[in-house]
């Protein structure tokens, strides 16, 4: 799967994912309270697991969901296979 997260998407994912991975710690926890009984602790779930997806997408910066519908934040997504090797034959000194 070629990176299809990126720019904004990508900051965007890197603040609020792992803000949701420490609200969801943090509920879970005790140490903050989002609601009493089991729906507290539903919500707890869920934000920890979404903050975990966020901050897992934004890091490999490839998302599932984004390749599914066709979405692509980033600016090398667009790029055939042959240019990475094209710029790594650069790199090396080699032409191409």
């Amino acid at each position: 799967m070629q990176t299809n997260v990126g720019g904004f998407d990508r900051g965007a994912r890197l603040v609020v994912g792992p803000l949701l991975v420490i609200i969801g710690i943090a509920a879970l926890g005790g140490v903050v309270s989002l609601t009493a009984g089991t729906l507290g602790l539903a919500l707890a779930t869920i934000a920890l697991v979404a903050g975990a997806v966020l901050t897992t997408t934004a890091v490999t910066r490839k998302c599932p969901m984004n390749a599914r519908f066709g979405i692509d934040t980033s600016r090398d997504g667009a790029e055939s296979s042959a240019e990475p090797e094209r710029d790594e034959n650069r790199r090396a000194g080699r032409l191409s």
